[in-house]
């Protein structure tokens, strides 16, 4: 079925679309390796999950990323901290 969508006739052709589709893959990887987009991103989403864990809840959470990423401090004593500072 998906062959048939792409429409290659030839084992050559099929070669050269996963071939395509290879190069673009490691294109992406690399750009994301060159920017802070992949570390950046993990950051962001293990200080919701801490923010999370502290008992954070709607917009305590962001307020508690916002601390954690600004400081540079992304632990669960840091969660807590911002948290309890939120009170």
């Amino acid at each position: 079925a998906a062959i048939a969508i792409l429409g290659v006739k030839t084992a050559n052709e099929l070669g050269q679309v996963i071939a395509a589709v290879g190069l673009a893959q490691n294109l992406a990887a690399l750009r994301a390796l060159a920017t802070e987009g992949i570390q950046r991103g993990h950051m962001t989403l293990h200080a919701r999950n801490l923010a999370v864990q502290a008992g954070a809840h709607g917009t305590e959470i962001d307020l508690i990323v916002k601390g954690m990423i600004d400081s540079q401090n992304v632990t669960m004593d840091n969660a807590m901290q911002i948290f309890k500072g939120l009170k």
